[in-house]
């Protein structure tokens, strides 16, 4: 394919007009239609990005290559795999869809159809995972940090799924290990779902993964800590910087990540339109995004069963502790 991807976008809301906005400037993309049940608002954006509005999914399928799907997550099945059985190469916001079986009817239409599939889980973009993955090789102990105030939006899933699984996918990617063991703790806060969560995930290579996430602190942090023998290495997704700290003789040495800064969400993009042009497997396959959402279920599923009787009291001590835990 040497011409530009015809591509479009399902769902414009805060994810989606970004999907928008990018590939409008993308090189080898060209956004040719946009569709959103909020008719008004998807002719807005097309207006603003150089695109046609459509008024239905079928006449987005019957004008594009490709299509970002950024619905609400119960609807990827139906919307992504549309799409996929129309012979269209799709990228799906995470997390991939709302169940397993879900996940693996999409994982394996994609395949039946020979079309790309790409889970929309935008860290593995970030400019600072280049160290992560060049730097260490045999983490031993990991601890992540995701906090952001309320978002006021995915209220149709808990914290894990909608900010722990960034964090899921990324430690799966590096351990590389079969979860022995998961521990977890939850509660909520503002909606009927967990909004403040930590998770404790044993490795059959005996590394250990110690995960928070929270979307009700005062302030935004992103940030992973990775050890192992020789190395330990400090990142923070958000400013895109970090430090690496290494063992000299009887002493410890502080260096600073070189990291190239860049956003991620349009690396995600080009990657996609790239893989799409050249039919190669995406760097967060379909079989990707169903490994992280079937270790978020499972932490949400403890979280259910062990956080019923929670009450108002618990729920601000988790909160205290998370929140100075990742100062």
């Amino acid at each position: 394919m040497s011409e530009k991807v015809k591509v479009g976008v399902v769902g414009v809301g805060a994810i989606g007009r970004n999907h928008a906005r990018i590939y409008s400037e993308l090189e080898n993309a060209e956004l040719v239609a946009i569709y959103d049940r909020d008719a008004e608002l998807a002719a807005q954006l097309a207006e603003e990005f150089g695109s046609t509005a459509v008024a239905t999914l079928d006449e987005l399928i019957g004008k594009v290559d490709a299509a970002s799907v950024s619905t609400p997550t119960v609807t990827h099945l139906e919307v992504a795999g549309a799409l996929l059985k129309a012979n269209k190469d799709v990228l799906v916001e995470k997390p991939i869809s709302d169940s397993l079986d879900n996940a693996r009817t999409l994982v394996d239409l994609a395949h039946s159809k020979g079309r790309v599939l790409q889970v929309g889980h935008i860290e593995r973009f970030n400019p600072v995972m280049e160290q992560l993955e060049t730097c260490l090789n045999q983490p031993v102990f990991i601890e992540s940090h995701r906090l952001s105030p309320f978002p006021k939006r995915s209220l149709d899933i808990g914290v894990v799924l909608d900010l722990m699984i960034h964090d899921l996918e990324i430690i799966l990617h590096l351990v590389d290990s079969p979860v022995a063991h998961v521990d977890a703790v939850g509660v909520s806060v503002l909606t009927h779902r967990e909004d403040i969560a930590n998770a404790r995930i044993r490795f059959e290579n005996g590394c250990v993964a110690n995960i928070t996430a929270s979307r009700i602190s005062p302030e935004r942090l992103r940030k992973i800590r990775v050890f192992q023998s020789d190395a330990y290495l400090s990142l923070d997704y958000q400013d895109q910087s970090g430090w690496i700290y290494r063992k000299d003789g009887m002493e410890i040495v502080r260096d600073e990540v070189k990291v190239e800064k860049d956003e991620p969400l349009k690396l995600e993009l080009a990657s996609f339109i790239n893989c799409v042009k050249k039919g190669e497997q995406p760097k967060v396959s379909g079989q990707h995004g169903t490994a992280a959402l079937d270790i978020a279920m499972d932490i949400t599923r403890l979280i259910e069963e062990g956080t019923a009787a929670s009450t108002a009291g618990d729920a601000a001590t988790l909160a205290s502790d998370l929140g100075s835990s990742a100062r």
